[in-house]
């Protein structure tokens, strides 16, 4: 066929003094060489291919033109083929460029982990010696630091060798609780962390948050990460990985306080903690003959373990409720999509009503928080990933965990 084309377009050989026009209004040779017409290397120019280093053929040619008049069939059927072939090749490539375009995309998701802004680690390695330093001395005060604080600080008229003397008294405490509770607290941010890294979401190390001014001597830890990478699938198991790690250091931890609280002796303090469900099982199991008051247990009873145990429970509690970005939300959205929306806007609701009727302040703050952040879960990078017949499963048997091991009330001040 490209025979065809060229027996019909076939140009007419042109007289002897058009070439020598024609030819004498094209660049010397000289002045491609010496750069005074700018022509790229390989460019395209109609359909014949111009390059900037010539052999000594063309340049003959160029200098000579009445030698080329004779061979001009030639050189006309030459530069149809060279056409029509370069037409060719930029078919070919047009076609191969969506090819192209994908093997690009490709290889910058690869890379998109390793072109991320580097994590820090200095600042969560200091929050997490700080929180290790809060939790142990919240251990040698006995879980009460606020009513010490004004014996203990010198320029509140304390002393400062009696809060020596104290930490030599009491620091086998402060450490049992500090490594049970920061082992819960790690586990369970580990838990994420490493769920993200196995489905490659930018994610950042677990940032620990320390207050040695309340009973446990933390807020906890959370991780910040890139929800929106991560596909239904993905998010599920990222947001539940947590809580069933956490618990894992959490349960044993509690029965070793279960077994080993002392009820013998006169409880000090005025404040007792409020048991969830899953803990006060374990006492009327483990304990028979301990005496719980209305769900409340003496803060001066109990011992190192027992209150890692209980902020273990605690903590994982109040990650798994099905609202926002909490660990539950996660789960709930990837359980029921949008429709989670309207569970957590129901559940803030309840919370609500329960702080009011029966006035329970230790939830305020917390309350406050989640309404700054929104009820409602952000969508996934795919709300139509498949989950399963398994993690469906875990899933709707996971949110009972809030039930189980959420104290309602916290604490309560006898006095």
């Amino acid at each position: 066929m490209l025979e065809r084309m060229n027996s019909v377009t076939k140009p007419t050989p042109p007289s002897p003094s058009a070439a020598d026009d024609f030819l004498s209004s094209l660049p010397t040779l000289d002045a491609l060489v010496q750069g005074t017409v700018s022509l790229d290397s390989g460019r395209e120019t109609r359909g014949v291919s111009v390059r900037s280093s010539s052999s000594e053929p063309e340049a003959t040619g160029l200098a000579k033109p009445e030698s080329n008049v004779e061979s001009s069939d030639a050189e006309s059927s030459k530069a149809s083929e060279s056409s029509n072939a370069s037409v060719s090749e930029s078919l070919v490539a047009s076609a191969n460029e969506p090819a192209a375009e994908f093997e690009t995309h490709r290889a910058g998701e690869d890379t998109e982990t390793s072109d991320a802004p580097r994590r820090r680690v200095v600042l969560p390695i200091a929050l997490f010696l700080a929180t290790c330093a809060s939790t142990f001395w919240v251990g040698v005060t006995h879980f009460q630091p606020v009513p010490l604080l004004p014996a203990l600080t010198p320029w509140l008229g304390g002393d400062g060798i009696w809060a020596r003397r104290l930490i030599l008294e009491h620091w086998t405490t402060g450490l049992t609780y500090m490594a049970c509770v920061m082992a819960i607290l790690l586990v369970h941010e580990l838990g994420h962390f490493f769920a993200t890294l196995i489905y490659r979401v930018r994610a950042s190390f677990p940032v620990f948050l320390p207050f040695p001014f309340n009973p446990i001597g933390t807020f906890g830890a959370v991780i910040g990460m890139h929800g929106g990478k991560a596909d239904r699938k993905q998010l599920f198991d990222i947001g539940i990985a947590g809580p069933l790690a956490g618990l894992v250091i959490a349960i044993p931890v509690m029965v070793i306080g279960v077994m080993t609280i002392d009820v013998t002796t006169p409880p000090r303090g005025d404040l007792q903690m409020n048991c969830p469900l899953g803990v006060l099982a374990m006492i009327h199991w483990l304990r028979p003959d301990i005496d719980l008051n209305d769900g409340y247990l003496w803060l001066g009873h109990a011992n190192g373990w027992f209150v890692a145990g209980w902020v273990g429970f605690l903590i994982t509690g109040l990650n798994m409720m099905p609202i926002s970005q909490l660990d539950g939300g996660h789960v709930i959205y990837a359980l029921i999509g949008r429709k989670a929306h309207w569970v957590a806007r129901g559940v803030v609701v309840l919370g609500i009503a329960f702080m009011v009727y029966f006035w329970a302040p230790t939830l305020i703050l917390m309350t406050v928080l989640l309404l700054i952040v929104g009820t409602d879960h952000p969508p996934t990078s795919n709300d139509r990933a498949r989950l399963g017949a398994f993690r469906t499963v875990l899933g709707w048997t996971s949110l009972v965990i809030p039930i189980l091991c959420f104290p309602p009330f916290i604490f309560r001040v006898v006095g």
